[in-house]
């Protein structure tokens, strides 16, 4: 009985859940964006534990090549100065040093192969992700315009049957801005009517005229003679500008 009520109950946790990730799947999304970064991080650790292992049999390996170097020195020297028991001990300790020599340079090659496919998996892993959650970014923009797209055609479906009904709003509304409007452009030709545009014809002479006489001067310093208003603007023959200069 107890089971029973607890596979119940994890139906509908289950279910409450799925409820919850269909109406926030940018949640969920970001939710698995940081458990990807997570994983990253931890794989990361495990592949810098690796590189680690692999320095230390790169050390371990530059260690054997000087010892070899040097026993097979020492052995050559007491070789040739007579002292065979010397030279053979060496030579035993050379055959030692360089099997190991080549155990570790062939763990060494083995390590650093092996961290060379961990981190090309690793970054073939991540584009992988990278690219479906760039799909799925996609995929929830295309969600929300289509929701909304549906959320608009519903609303106007509602409001096609009541618009335009005795009594709408919309249309006191429309009557209330429509008289406003109205008001404004009465007060708007009242404030136009009693404006005094006799001075205003005055300033505006006065400014054409020193518009005029500007342009005078500039065409007298210039050299430029100036033709009728609404005629053609020529330029002084040479002998006029060397006159006026």
């Amino acid at each position: 009985m107890f089971k029973r009520i607890a596979n119940l109950f994890k139906g509908f946790l289950g279910l409450f859940v799925s409820v919850l990730e269909n109406a926030n799947p940018e949640a969920l999304l970001e939710v698995e964006k940081e458990n990807l970064r997570k994983q990253i991080a931890n794989y990361n650790q495990g592949l810098a534990s690796h590189a680690g292992l692999c320095e230390r049999l790169m050390s371990q390996v530059k260690k054997l090549e000087t010892e070899e170097r040097e026993l097979r020195a020492k052995a050559a020297a007491h070789l040739k100065a007579g002292n065979r028991e010397a030279a053979g001990q060496y030579a035993l300790q050379l055959q030692s040093t360089t099997t190991q020599l080549a155990e570790n340079r062939q763990q060494l090659e083995a390590a650093e192969k092996t961290y060379q496919d961990l981190i090309k998996a690793r970054d073939v892993a991540i584009k992988a992700a990278q690219s479906k959650i760039e799909s799925l970014k996609y995929a929830l923009t295309d969600l929300k315009i289509k929701r909304a797209t549906a959320e608009m055609n519903e609303m106007a479906s509602g409001m096609i049957g009541s618009i335009g009904g005795s009594g709408d709003t919309l249309n006191r509304l429309h009557d209330m801005v429509e008289e406003e409007r109205q008001n404004a452009s009465g007060r708007a030709r009242v404030a136009r009517d009693s404006i005094d545009m006799s001075e205003v014809r005055v300033k505006d002479e006065e400014q054409k005229a020193l518009a005029a006489q500007a342009l005078a001067d500039f065409a007298a310093k210039e050299g430029i003679a100036l033709e009728p208003e609404g005629g053609p603007t020529t330029a002084a023959p040479e002998t006029e500008r060397t006159m006026g200069s």
